[in-house]
């Protein structure tokens, strides 16, 4: 086994490849640095990883978690209130209404979203009923800047923002000079569909980006939080022949068995994850191993990361753990 594969072996039981984690407590708003007191200035992410107390990581918050069953298996979205309050609400109305159960995945285009929602939502004869939720809202593309809201930020610049880094776990970029706060599209990142009018969406239709970052999106649709589970459910679905990755026929979409709160589900029957938090020194740590890799197959160390480079740790809990 390869050096490269011996590490990925060691990361793929604790590392998902989506954004992941909500972090708490109220942290510096500066750049990340190694840490020789803490012995991670030459540190690999795996020997970060290794060496994390329990208190570096916090559990899934059920409530603010959703359940999408496919035939294939469990996808898991963290969700953000702290950025999307209402339509977050909305969705798990929609949710626990049973809304999506037995409507479809309807389209997959390449390096770009999957989305899923009602077949025959153009038609109002046949358009599933909405029973305690709104079908639109008015858009939450951006939130005030809260400096009291926890915020790791990047030390490398971005081109789409003036900052960016964590809250709470999520990609977040921020603009001090215009006092607004918003979240970043990538791998994994769940949004709101909606028309050209900037509140025809509300959370009936949901996407989530399986491919490339496409951070022009930033600001134009509300994002209601990211998959932390089971992204790959998603992302080998065979692609839709038509534009923009549309299914041609009825037969070709893929069922959605159910979506649920977490909270919803009886205990035994949840999948316990815990996410590594962005407000500790581990996750700085992190950051410096990703942005000058320490591996032994890097030969050229980059000293820079992007907001959508920087992995976020998700692990399954021990039973001694949930006790």
């Amino acid at each position: 086994m390869t050096a490269s594969r011996r590490l990925h072996s060691i990361l793929s039981s604790v590392i998902a490849l989506a954004f992941v984690s909500l972090g708490s407590g109220c942290m510096s708003t500066t750049a990340p640095t190694s840490s020789a007191t803490t012995g991670t200035n030459a540190s690999t992410m795996a020997q970060i990883l290794a060496a994390t107390n329990p208190s570096d990581w916090q559990p899934l918050d059920p409530e603010n978690a959703l359940y999408l069953e496919l035939a294939t298996g469990r996808v898991i979205i963290q969700l953000a209130p702290a950025f999307a309050p209402r339509h977050v609400a909305n969705v798990k109305a929609l949710a626990r209404d049973h809304y999506f159960d037995g409507l479809a995945i309807l389209r997959v285009q390449d390096n770009y979203v999957v989305q899923w929602g009602d077949p025959n939502a153009e038609n109002p004869a046949l358009a599933r009923k909405i029973q305690h939720a709104a079908r639109t809202l008015p858009p939450e593309f951006d939130r005030a800047l809260d400096p009291k809201m926890p915020f790791t930020r990047l030390p490398d610049g971005d081109v789409y923002a003036p900052e960016v880094g964590f809250s709470g776990g999520l990609p977040v970029a921020r603009d001090p000079r215009s006092g607004r706060m918003w979240l970043v599209h990538g791998y994994g990142m769940v949004g709101s569909g909606r028309d050209n009018a900037a509140d025809s969406g509300g959370g009936t239709e949901l996407f989530a980006v399986i491919g490339h970052a496409p951070r022009h999106l930033d600001r134009n649709d509300t994002l209601i939080g990211r998959i932390v589970h089971g992204i790959e459910l998603l992302s080998v679905l065979p692609r839709g022949p038509k534009p923009m990755g549309f299914y041609e026929n009825p037969e070709q979409r893929v069922p959605i068995r159910s979506l649920r709160v977490a909270s919803d589900v009886p205990e035994s029957e949840r999948t316990p994850l815990e996410l590594l938090r962005t407000d500790t020194d581990a996750f700085r740590a992190l950051i410096e191993s990703r942005r000058t890799r320490r591996e032994d197959w890097f030969h050229y160390r980059a000293g820079r990361i992007e907001i959508n480079n920087v992995p976020l740790p998700v692990r399954e809990q021990t039973s001694a753990q949930r006790e």
